[in-house]
């Protein structure tokens, strides 16, 4: 148990210990009844259906879109997998406090961790320079979802009207338990922006970073996507989605009941490829995939390209509210700019017929700017207890921030839009 001045909360190491009804009324709480004025903050997130499968039209009733990252289906797969547990240097410490009917009312979703992979908030630099002094970083707590550089509450909040108080409850609760498990810090990656200046009220340090996600300014198709484009940059992107199919190549795009295990046995093996030769050794394994696939695949879009009979790329996206979440992606084959088409075309066609406001396609990549994803400010906070460590860390991130917000501004000027397309857009922002 964790005591706090104003609540206990306890310790739960496992999703099995949380009824899926309970964690998702936190994680991605269902919309009002008609009548019911209780504040909320979430919209309408029934299954997909129908064959163009637009979530657009589903109609917002508060601010915080469902995020399939955030559901008891993905996390408890995760787990249930081995992906991520003990084993693998994920364990379960996810903080929840009891409402009055004794289920949780707001849930802190942390892991114990010995390492600092799979996160993509990257502060080996931070662990080398406390051990070299003399400090122990490892093990340290943290508050994402694994292996997933994806935006997302970190606070699950169940809707009521003391939900900010929960919210506060939560952070000071974070903050013990780093005291009481004797760790060096709490770091809480890919929150909202509202998530972290709220921890940043509550002692966490700021920390900034981008991305580059596509925006849908209404655009009624892909080609009106690309009239907003100069010239140039139109005429390109034609050449590498013509080039991409060269050679008979076609590509499907598979959710729901046309999700198959022999699809998931060709995309496996395409992320193995890819996995192996970026990090050594995948995060995932196939178990994972069948079991995403049982549980949310109307919350899935795996396009595949095949040539003839036989598969050859994939790319797996998983679809929220109002965002197309492009993840993994492999090819047996090196055929050019197939990866384009497959990661960033057919997600952004994909997402304008949907009619979704947003594509994110994952971490780091300056090469999305010249297909439309504009750079995106992304937000962590980090609770250090060390104090001189802390001045440390705190100094160096004001200098980062400062140079995260210079290098966004300076980036804006390579975006392909016409003239005014992109200040417009980034005010709008």
């Amino acid at each position: 148990m964790i005591e706090t001045e104003t609540a206990t909360l306890r310790v739960v190491s496992s999703l099995r210990e949380i009824a899926r009804a309970d964690w998702d009324a936190c994680a991605n709480p269902a919309p009002p009844a008609p009548g019911d004025d209780t504040p909320v903050t979430s919209v309408r997130h029934e299954p997909l259906s129908g064959d163009c499968q637009r979530l657009g039209d589903i109609a917002p009733v508060t601010l915080t879109a469902y995020n399939p990252f955030l559901s008891h289906d993905f996390l408890s797969s995760l787990e249930e997998s081995g992906a991520a547990t003990r084993k693998t240097g994920w364990l379960g410490q996810h903080l929840v406090l009891d409402g009055k009917d004794g289920k949780p009312a707001a849930i802190f979703p942390c892991y114990l961790k010995s390492h600092s992979m799979g996160e993509y908030v990257f502060d080996h630099g931070w662990a080398d320079a406390y051990e070299r002094a003399g400090g122990r970083y490892y093990p340290k707590l943290q508050a994402s979802v694994p292996f997933t550089p994806v935006t997302g509450r970190r606070l699950l909040i169940r809707p009521g009207p003391d939900a900010d108080r929960r919210a506060a409850v939560l952070a000071s609760g974070g903050a013990t338990l780093v005291r009481q498990l004797g760790v060096s810090s709490l770091h809480v990656t890919f929150a909202e922006e509202e998530e972290w200046a709220l921890l940043g009220g509550h002692g966490f340090l700021q920390r900034t970073d981008q991305q580059f996600h596509f925006l849908n300014e209404g655009y009624r198709d892909f080609e009106d996507f690309l009239s907003a484009l100069a010239s140039r940059k139109r005429k390109a992107i034609r050449r590498e989605r013509r080039e991409a199919l060269a050679g008979g190549v076609e590509v499907e795009q598979l959710t729901g009941k046309g999700l198959g295990e022999a699809a998931w046995d060709a995309f496996f093996g395409f992320y193995m490829d890819t996995g192996s030769r970026k990090w050594g050794r995948p995060y995932l394994n196939r178990r994972f995939f069948s079991l995403i696939g049982e549980r949310m695949a109307d919350r899935i879009l795996l396009v595949l390209a095949r040539r003839g009979k036989r598969y050859i790329a994939g790319a797996l996206n998983l679809i929220g509210s109002d965002t197309l979440y492009g993840r993994y992606w492999g090819t047996t084959e090196d055929q050019p700019f197939l990866h384009f088409e497959l990661c960033y075309y057919q997600a952004i066609e994909w997402a304008i017929r949907a009619r979704l406001r947003r594509v994110e396609a994952g971490a780091q990549g300056e090469h999305k700017l010249a297909r439309g994803y504009r750079p995106t400010t992304t937000y962590s906070a980090h609770w250090i207890a060390d104090q001189s460590f802390r001045r440390a860390v705190a100094d160096y991130l004001e200098r980062e921030r400062r140079q995260v917000a210079r290098d966004s501004e300076a980036l804006e000027e390579f975006l392909p839009f016409k003239n005014g397309a992109n200040s417009e857009v980034a005010n709008s922002e």
